[in-house]
């Protein structure tokens, strides 16, 4: 356990030097909310993939493949999908070249477009970072099972966390990413043949596991695939840390090679962390893991990699990789809601003459808050897929539609926009009430609630934009290539 403990350690020093490295050249508010706009290519690919996947990758989607196989991928294909299509977005994002989301919704439509977006980016972003706070409280606990529970792992991450991200704001979350995505590549792409061998090779894996597991749909209908698919698709298409990365490009033409090196890393490590999920549920079937399925690549770095000093040091690194992964997630998440309520609430409507020290420390006030506040919802969580796919959907349906329509569609309108992003949230958050089980039949009742709320949310933008006058060229000017 010392091991783990001593690299653990590490991490969390080497991440913090990184962070206060970077405090000095945080002057402004632009520094603070997007480095400056300085963020070349190659740290733009780093702080995109560290923040894309998360615990809901290495741990929701880890449980969703130990116990169902290759078949959990349509979960990570929907970001791939997602992908390509934001390869067309990232240099006009970048010519955007605001601060958030909402900057964007009230230039392209108006004001309430821009207050509902903040509440949909507020639940959205502090329910991903809640169950990131599980995932390391869970490794925590894994290390130091009779000195951290769970729950206490979750409070002592939350404080790392809110510290990180406190300090020195994007520039220090992006270039912590780089140090980050190139631990966890090199620790996770090495791990997996190595494991694939001490299980006695891939035909001991294939026979120790159902058929269903190496199939392209599994033991899950085609439907099940769409509500895995879609959430991802949608939010990797809408995502606001993503923008606020293309926002602190230093040019339109880094924001479109840094989606290149995105795409490659994705796929490379959402199929590698799926595959050593798979082999874990072949190594342990059993046991107390079977149980918390959610911490099967933690569980396996630290009882699959063993026998000689060099595996065990290996285990360690994986393990140390997880965890700053799952910080890395937190920092992003944490960052970007907090902007939202600086950018778009403070500045905007209660101190607009608010001078750059003002907004630096209101920023870290409002990380700390948010920290709280995705605390408090990551205990009472248990399970990550299911908070995950619900955190998808919220910014799925309310907000990837009307800001794919800002740069797609002329016709979009802001009542239009405005209409959709409210029943999007509405029809999400309230998908699970006892009122939607006494309306419809079971077989619609219990399905996840992407397909209502995205059919509710588009039909929203269509039909009230085709019913309302049209937007004005100076508010379709910006979004033109």
């Amino acid at each position: 356990m010392s091991l783990y403990g001593i690299v653990i350690g590490l991490i969390v020093v080497t991440l913090l030097a990184v962070s206060l490295s970077r405090v000095r050249q945080v002057r402004t508010k632009a520094d603070y909310l997007v480095a400056g706009r300085t963020l070349p290519a190659v740290v733009l690919v780093f702080t995109l993939l560290s923040s894309w996947i998360g615990s809901g990758s290495l741990l929701g989607g880890a449980e969703n493949a130990y116990r169902h196989g290759f078949a959990a991928l349509w979960q990570g294909g929907g970001g791939w999908a997602g992908l390509a299509l934001i390869f067309f977005i990232a240099p006009r994002a970048r010519k955007f070249a605001k601060f958030t989301i909402p900057d964007l919704l009230e230039a392209r439509y108006n004001q309430t477009a821009r207050v509902l977006g903040v509440i949909a980016v507020l639940f959205t972003y502090t329910a991903i970072t809640s169950y990131q706070l599980i995932g390391g409280g869970d490794i925590l606990h894994l290390i130091f099972p009779d000195r951290v529970s769970a729950v206490m792992g979750r409070y002592i991450i939350a404080g790392f966390v809110i510290i990180f991200t406190a300090i020195a704001g994007m520039g220090s979350v992006a270039y912590m990413d780089v140090v980050i995505g190139s631990l966890a590549t090199v620790t996770i792409l090495v791990s997996l043949p190595i494991l694939i061998h001490l299980t006695g090779g891939w035909h001991a894996v294939h026979a120790a596991l159902p058929a269903t597991h190496f199939m392209v749909l599994g033991d899950i209908t085609p439907v099940q695939a769409v509500e895995l698919f879609l959430p991802t698709c949608l939010l990797m298409l809408g995502n606001q840390s993503m923008y606020q990365k293309f926002f602190s490009a230093k040019s339109e033409r880094d924001a479109r090679n840094a989606v290149v090196g995105w795409v490659i890393g994705t796929v490379i490590l959402e199929t590698a962390i799926v595959a050593l999920a798979l082999v874990g549920s072949a190594m342990f079937p059993t046991g107390e893991v079977s149980q918390h399925p959610r911490e099967i690549l933690a569980y396996v770095a630290m009882n699959g990699l063993r026998g000689n000093a060099m595996l065990e040091f290996l285990g360690a690194l994986m393990m140390g990789a997880i965890f700053a992964k799952i910080i890395s997630t937190a920092n992003n998440y944490l960052f970007s809601p907090a902007t939202n309520l600086v950018n778009d609430v403070f500045v905007r409507y209660v101190r607009p003459t608010a001078g750059d020290r003002e907004v630096l420390l209101v920023s870290r006030l409002m990380v700390v808050l948010l920290g709280v506040w995705a605390l408090w919802q990551s205990l009472g969580t248990e399970s990550v897929l299911k908070k995950s796919l619900y955190a998808y959907t919220i910014y799925s349906a309310a907000l990837t539609p009307v800001i794919l329509a800002a740069f797609f569609w002329k016709r979009a309108t802001a009542a239009g926009a405005v209409t959709s992003i409210a029943l999007g949230t509405v029809v999400t958050v309230g998908w699970d009430s006892a009122w939607v089980h006494r309306v419809f039949p079971a077989v619609i009742a219990e399905r996840d609630a992407i397909l209502p709320a995205l059919l509710v949310s588009l039909l929203a933008l269509l039909i009230v934009s085709l019913m309302t006058p049209k937007p004005t060229e100076e508010q379709l000017q910006p979004f033109q290539v």
